[in-house]
Parts: structure tokens; C-alpha cells; sequence
């Protein structure tokens, strides 16, 4: 309820209606199954600190996360502009007309890269807000990412999909579109 009001007050200051924005929710998690959410910033810090929480995936995945900067978030009072890097994929508010999810990408694997890469082709503004943050709960694996860790023709298959969106990403937006395919060779 406290992000709700906190992300309706951000769309409003931050003139979410008439720009392109994404504002972006820091994303954390924990490992218990158990937890009584943070009422306030200073508490969730205070829990990271004590290893309760922990940046989300920070373990298995922080390029999905990195460029939130999350040491920044930790002192920043005011929203402030991060930049669109491989792989990102944090947790976003936008207006209702942005691109939608490409529904090449269901099940496990990439959805949200895509979606923020599609975002940032469309030049928009990846704003983190400063006093947000959501906590990713534990829960048993879904069928999904059992499926790409066990099932090579998965993983072939959604390799094909990363490949074709991109290719339609060069056709659509040309040469802007060429850091994202030379960020993935890198990757």
C-alpha cells in the first residue's frame, strides 16, 4: 500500500502522463518465507544491512539490476536518471500506451529485457524513485525456468527468439538499434 501511494504521488510530480518516462521500483528479495515488510526506507536498509534482504538476484543475475545503483538508492533523496544497459530488467511503472511486452517471450526468459530494450529504442527515461522498492518473495521454481535449465531445445529456442527480435528491432529502429546488438555480443 506505502509503494502504491508513494509510485501515484511519483507519476503525478514526476509528469508521468505527458513524458516518457519509466520509473523504476528497486527490486530486493530475501530468502525467508517469513518476513514483515518494511515499513519505511530506513527499516529496509537496515535490513539489508543485517542480510536479511539482499539486492534482487544479486547472486545469479545482477546485470538484470546493476544499473539501478543501488548505492546510489541507498543515500538518494531525490529520483534520479539511469541508463539502459545489456540485460537490464528491473521493475518499471510507465503509462498505460507504452510498448507492450513482445509475446515472443512467454514462460521464462527475457520478457523484461526485451520490454526495457523496446523502451529504451522509444527513448525513454529510466528514472529510479528514490523512497520505492518491492521485495521478491521466495517460492518453488516454475515450470518455466525448470524447463530452460533442464531442456537444451529451450534454450536453443529462446536464443532463436532473442536473435529474431533484435534483427526486427534493427529494421525498426536501424542504426540506433545497434548497441543493443553489440551489448549482447558482449554479454
Amino acid at each position: 500500500y506505502l509503494l502504491f501511494l508513494f509510485a501515484r504521488k511519483s507519476v503525478i510530480q514526476l509528469d508521468l502522463a505527458n513524458t516518457k518516462k519509466a520509473l523504476i521500483v528497486p527490486a530486493f528479495e530475501t530468502l525467508r518465507y517469513r518476513l514483515s515488510f518494511p515499513k519505511s526506507k530506513a527499516e529496509l536498509l537496515s535490513m539489508l544491512d543485517m542480510g536479511t534482504l539482499f539486492t534482487f538476484r544479486y547472486h545469479v543475475w545482477t546485470k538484470g539490476h546493476a544499473p539501478t545503483n543501488f548505492a546510489k538508492w541507498r543515500t538518494a533523496t531525490t529520483p534520479y536518471r539511469v541508463e539502459w544497459e545489456a540485460d537490464f530488467e528491473p521493475y518499471v511503472v510507465v503509462r498505460r500506451d507504452c510498448p507492450e511486452y513482445d509475446r515472443r517471450f512467454v514462460g521464462f526468459g527475457w520478457n523484461k529485457v526485451a520490454h526495457i530494450m523496446e523502451l529504451d529504442a522509444q527513448e525513454y527515461e529510466f528514472t529510479v524513485l528514490p523512497n520505492a522498492y518491492m521485495i521478491h518473495m521466495p517460492h518453488a521454481p516454475s515450470f518455466d525456468i525448470t524447463k530452460f535449465r533442464s531442456n537444451k531445445q529451450y534454450r536453443i529456442c529462446l536464443k532463436t527468439l532473442k536473435e529474431e527480435f533484435q534483427q526486427d528491432m534493427s529494421r525498426h529502429y536501424g542504426f540506433a538499434a545497434l548497441k543493443y546488438l553489440t551489448a549482447e555480443n558482449n554479454s
